[in-house]
Order: structure tokens, then sequence, then C-alpha cells
């Protein structure tokens, strides 16, 4: 696949597995009535941004993320000190816009230097003008305009810290939740797309041969499709190979294998391994030529037994990294999965489904690790709330935060300067 349609998969895949992210995130936010001031797609400078309703949509240059920012996570930008000269718009009375410079441009409107504000709880704003002192209501959504730029007041009641402790851990695990939607939604289109295999038109093949072992000894080569044991056909059930093998501890077996286009007979004799059990030493898998629709109780299981699989496989990945047991060169990174995400596209619309919906699942996974700057540790600081009956200071909970997002950049930074000389290995090399 060439490089540009490889950048185009890869950018639709982030596209969606970052957008549900972070679409989990913004739902339940709006749902618990916070403000959400922008729903961003990347990181650093906007390449196109866009604002609806309250919010403002955007997308930005660096792929490592995203993020729904809800009034009161971060402080507020703009600033009105007593003393200031403001302008501002009225409507019915009530303060719809405060527009705090270029302030000859907005002659026509009300104007006065800032004797009170208050907007979080009342709602107000005192201006002085000409000796007179009047107060002006404010409307909840008013905004205020400095440098070209509106930003909409956040009132105490919807920004994120006022809401309660169960909101606000919704409004957290919401995105790994739609991650696990997502995935479990991708698993299944997967399991209708792929269909299930009819098992008459199974072949069990031999993909590797221990060396050394029985089947080695024996003649066994990788390639070989298994067609009979003591005159037993298989039929491709690999279960039943498995079951015949157990139960011939050192009794020779008469095999009857395809190679190509031969048929070989070979002797093999199992012998007893750990746990007791008889092996010859093989690695198998099942190929079939036909596939027909799922019924639904099929696709179900198909798509249970696909989030058990790839669960597990996740979880051996993360122990390995927690104990160290991978180098740094190892891991993948943003250069790695895009060339992923090509190989899945070019195998057919079918596997690309299969590859973000792991990709998602993997993400809702990892976001939950107690890891600070993830959803994980930021529960952990909601749940320590609600056993302590107070938050841990803003300030320090922050901080945490802060180290914890500059060392996982800075471990992405590494991994994508990894991935590229990777690249640049391989590319010499052929």
């Amino acid at each position: 696949m060439n490089l540009f349609m490889t950048i185009l998969y890869t950018i639709l895949v982030f596209f969606v597995i970052i957008g549900i992210h972070e679409w989990g995130h913004m739902f339940f936010a709006k749902r618990a009535g916070i403000l959400v001031r922008e729903f961003a797609i990347g990181f650093g400078p906007k390449l196109l941004s866009f604002k609806k309703g309250e919010t403002r949509y955007a997308f930005r240059l660096l792929p490592f993320g995203g993020f729904a920012r809800m009034a009161g996570e971060d402080p507020e930008l703009v600033q009105v000190n007593p003393g200031q000269t403001i302008a501002v718009r009225l409507k019915d009375g009530i303060v719809t816009h405060m527009y705090l410079d270029q302030l000859d441009r907005y002659s026509h409107l009300t104007r006065g230097e800032v004797s009170k504000l208050d907007i979080e709880r009342d709602l107000y704003v005192v201006l002085e003008h000409d000796g007179q002192t009047t107060r002006y209501p404010i409307d909840p959504k008013a905004m205020m305009v400095a440098r070209g730029q509106e930003t909409q007041i956040a009132p105490l009641d919807r920004q994120f810290a006022s809401k309660s402790v169960g909101k606000r851990a919704m409004a957290i695990f919401g995105g790994p939740l739609m991650n696990f939607v997502l995935a479990i939604v991708l698993f299944a289109t997967y399991m209708f797309m792929a269909g299930v295999p009819v098992q008459e038109s199974g072949h069990v093949v031999i993909t590797d041969v221990v060396e050394g072992s029985p089947a080695a000894a024996s003649g066994v080569q990788a390639g070989d499709e298994v067609l009979s044991i003591n005159g037993e056909r298989i039929n491709g059930d690999s279960d039943k190979l498995s079951r015949l093998i157990g139960s011939s501890a050192d009794q020779p077996m008469a095999w009857e294998v395809k190679r190509g286009d031969d048929t070989v007979k070979l002797t093999v004799t199992p012998q007893l391994g750990e746990g007791g059990s008889a092996k010859v030493g093989i690695y198998m898998s099942v190929h079939y030529d036909e596939f027909r629709q799922p019924t639904f109780s099929e696709a179900a299981k198909g798509t249970w037994n696909l989030i058990q699989y790839w669960t597990d496989q996740i979880f051996v990945g993360l122990k390995k990294l927690i104990m160290m047991q991978v180098n740094l060169k190892d891991l993948g990174g943003p250069v790695d999965i895009a060339i992923s995400t090509g190989k899945a596209a070019e195998a057919g619309f079918p596997t690309l489904v299969l590859w973000t919906a792991i990709l998602s699942l993997y993400l809702g996974i990892f976001n939950l690790l107690p890891v600070p700057a993830l959803d994980g540790s930021r529960l952990i600081f909601l749940g320590i709330e609600a056993v302590r009956g107070k938050p841990v200071s803003q300030e320090r909970e922050s901080l945490v935060h802060l180290i914890g997002f500059s060392a996982l950049f800075l471990l992405m930074i590494a991994v994508t300067y990894y991935d590229i000389i990777a690249l640049f290995q391989s590319k010499l090399q052929r």
C-alpha cells in the first residue's frame, strides 16, 4: 500500500478511536450540566476548528491523543479586575457580552469602570460611569471578549468541580467506556463480515515444529496438513487432534499428512511433557475453505471470544511493560501503528475493522491504568475524595498529572524515534 493511503487510513482509525473516547467524556459531562469548552483531537497548534453551540471543536497537529476541556478544570484565561474599564452589550437589561479591550470599537455600547463583578455565583457586574453606579445582571451564558476571542463565562454550577463525585467520575470514565462500546460493535461487525467457518471445509495445518521433538524426529514439517491419525479423519478438528495426541503417550501413531501435492505417511510417538500430558512438539492452525453468515448467537459468542482473547493479550503486554521485560525499541508508537494500520487495510476491510476494534479496546484499558495524566489516575483522586469527604488540593493533583503527562509525552517521542529508525533500517535492508 502506498504512503498516502497508509496515512489516510491511519488518520481515519485515529479519528474514530480518539474521537469516540473524547466524545464519551463530553457526552457525560454535558449530561451532568458541565460546560465543555473544547473538544479536540490531537495536541499542539490547531489545524482546523469551528464552534457549535457552547463547544469549540478542533483538530490539532500532534496525533498523540485528544481532550475534552471542561470549565473549571484549568484556570480561566480571561480575567476582569476591579477598576478596569469595559463595555457591555445589554439585552432586556441583562449583560450578554463584556468587551475587555479595543473599547473604541464599542463606543455605542454601555461602558464603565468595574466596581464589583461576580461571574460564578450571583452573576452581576457593577459599573461606575460619570459618578453613577449601576448594577447589571449577567446572563449565565454571557461572553467575555478579549483580543477578538469570545470566552463563555462558567457559573459555578457549570464547572467540573461543582458536580458530585459520581457525576465527575462518570464524565471521566465515559471516555474508556465508549472505547469498550466501540470495540464490541466493531468485533461484532467483524464477525458478520468475516463469517463463521464451515467445519467440513477445515484443514489442520502444522505452522511450526519444535526442534528435537517427537514430531521433528518423525519427519513432520511446517506446512503439513494433517489428514488422519490411526486411520481416523481429522477434518479440520484441531481439538480432536489434540485429544488423540494427549491420550497416546509412548504409543506410536500413524499419521497421514498432505505435503504439497503428495500424501505422506509418518509414525509419530507422543511423549509425556510437563503437566503429565502427552505432546509431540507442534504448533498448528485451522484453515477453512468456506465461510457462512453467523447466526445471532454465533456472532455474540464469537464477539465475546474475541474480546476475551484480545483483552488477555493486552494484559500480557502491559504486564511485560510494567515488569520491564521489554526494551524501549520493542514498543510500538504512532509510526508502528500507522504501518500496522496500512497492512490491515491492505489485507481487506474486515481486517481493518478488527484492527480498529483491537486498538479501541487497548485505548480503553490503557486509559484506566492508575498512571498520572490518564483517566485511571483521575478516578483514583475522585475515589480518595469520596473516602475522605474532601478533594485533594487542586494544585497537588494538577502537578501529579503534569508530571505524568510530561513523562508519557517524552516516552511517546522516544518510541516514535525508534519507530522511525527501525523503518529506515528496514528500507535499507531491502
